[in-house]
């Protein structure tokens, strides 16, 4: 008696499904202003995302430690 996983068949029923949206419209894009708004939603998250878990990027060495600018280069 052989187990099959679920996941095989649910992938080709969403790849279905994602086919089924895309055959509707192939001649039609998308409009410029639709795209842009969402990069630029796309940005914000990632902004914010990186803003929450700043810490925790710290702690693994993917952002640089918070020292900020030397100080010599903010007097007139």
């Amino acid at each position: 008696m052989q187990i099959q996983s679920k996941a095989l068949p649910q992938s080709f029923s969403l790849r279905r499904a994602i086919q089924g949206f895309t055959a509707q419209g192939e001649g039609e894009t998308s409009h410029p202003l639709l795209l842009f708004s969402a990069v630029v939603l796309l940005a914000l998250f990632a902004i914010v995302e990186i803003d929450l878990h700043a810490a925790q990027l710290q702690a693994i060495g993917l952002l640089g430690h918070g020292v900020g600018i030397d100080p010599v280069f903010l007097s007139p």
